[in-house]
């Protein structure tokens, strides 16, 4: 199932798309795409529905995340050898965990702000496992079984502001609107074999990211059993999994960042794409 969240921002209801490309509310069978809708229970609900009964919903409304409430938005980092080689940092021999603020998640074509002060404002598409069970101390052979789906996401970070300002990388990686999830949930049953999607991103029509998910130095079994060893793991939670090599950052001779009228797209095989245009930062 490819299960989304549309309608204006936080008036979102839940839908999913049939395989006509047409959504259909959900609103009918669930209040929201929360936590307890995408446990193995809820998913196994949603998909005894008769889909063609469903009412198609009309238009091209925006998308919201497809998750609500997300209780924990977890990252790693430095996850692609090449991508920490441009980075100019050593290849990490455990995965490199921080957080990004739940409050920068937008919908996945939603406007990206470059915050107030903001000099290196950089991009990088990533896979996100979407949590589906409570996961405590989970063993690795066992992790997919915690797993809902997965979800398109750009990891929009302020390099400044991550690597330069003193403490963790955090303060980087959670700024308003950095945090573009979807269009979809694709429940892994559709996904199949995570491990080998393709994914790309372009900033102003120009392809600068190419890369795979086979090419992950952790995948999503070792990170999700690692993670679990650490901190219990909620339905609705939200891991994203690292950037493959093409950031701003890494550009030779001359880094390049983002600046308001640039535009992003962004896609990953079987989990849709994204576009986004750069504003310029304004007091709300």
């Amino acid at each position: 199932m490819k299960l989304l969240r549309y309608g204006p921002a936080g008036q979102e209801k839940p839908g999913l798309l049939d395989d006509a490309g047409k959504i259909r509310d959900l609103s009918g069978v669930v209040s929201d795409l929360d936590g307890a809708a995408i446990t193995p229970e809820g998913l196994a609900k949603l998909k005894a529905l008769d889909v063609s009964s469903l009412p198609v919903v009309e238009g091209s409304p925006r998308y919201g995340a497809p998750v609500a409430n997300v209780g924990k938005f977890i990252a790693i980092g430095l996850n692609f050898t090449d991508h920490a080689e441009e980075s100019g940092m050593p290849i990490p021999t455990e995965p490199v965990v921080f957080t990004k603020a739940t409050s920068c998640i937008q919908g996945p074509n939603d406007d990206v702000m470059i915050p107030r002060g903001s000099k290196k404002t950089d991009w990088e598409v990533e896979l996100g496992i979407v949590i589906g069970k409570r996961a405590t101390y989970v063993e690795k052979d066992e992790a997919l079984d915690y797993v809902a789906g997965y979800v398109l996401i750009n990891d929009v970070s302020e390099r400044e502001f991550q690597t330069e300002r003193g403490g963790t990388w955090d303060k980087g990686k959670g700024c308003d609107t950095f945090g573009p999830i979807g269009p979809w949930l694709v429940t892994k049953d559709e996904v199949g074999d995570v491990q080998k999607l393709g994914m790309w991103l372009e900033v102003n029509g120009k392809r600068v990211q190419n890369g795979n998910t086979d090419t992950m130095i952790f995948d999503v079994k070792t990170i999700v059993s690692y993670l679990s060893e650490f901190m219990t793991l909620l339905p609705g939670d939200i891991i994203t999994t690292g950037t493959p090599p093409g950031v701003g950052m890494g550009m030779k001779p001359t880094p390049v960042y983002l600046k308001a009228g640039d535009t992003m797209a962004l896609g990953i095989d079987k989990l849709g794409v994204q576009k986004q245009t750069c504003i310029a930062w304004e007091k709300k």
